[in-house]
């Protein structure tokens, strides 16, 4: 039987990563929506940037959820991949977002990370509200 090739290893790999990452997305909304919130967006993409969940707080506060998720906590985990560099990408992504949806801009706005680890029981969810400002 022939082994797949690097590019087939990798494009798998990569599937696999996806299918990851979505469902962590889906732990983190989930999560969100226990805790009252209303998601209002998934996965909002522009040329500025990619908003992982929107949501609106039971107080108005309009919610940016940066969802990150590590198997390991080598080099402070999830939470601190969300360096100065991506916090920016996320603060130019959700001034087109207000740009597209006027009517959202009246709200506060929050940025937060879910750092997600991987558990017995789907995903071990730390959230980290007020994460950074813009």
């Amino acid at each position: 039987m022939a082994r797949p090739s690097c590019s087939t290893r990798c494009a798998d790999s990569r599937r696999e990563s996806q299918r990851r990452g979505c469902e962590a997305e889906q732990a983190a909304a989930r999560h969100l929506e226990a805790h009252a919130l209303r998601v209002l967006l998934r996965n909002y993409r522009c040329r500025l940037g990619e908003l992982d969940l929107v949501a609106l707080a039971p107080d108005g506060t309009l919610v940016i959820a940066e969802v990150r998720l590590r198997a390991r906590q080598d080099y402070g985990g999830a939470a601190a991949s969300v360096d100065y560099r991506k916090q920016q990408r996320l603060v130019r992504a959700t001034r087109h977002l207000l740009a597209m949806r006027p009517q959202w801009s009246r709200h506060a706005l929050r940025f937060d990370v879910m750092d997600l680890r991987p558990a017995e029981s789907g995903y071990e969810v730390r959230w980290i509200q007020h994460a950074f400002s813009a």
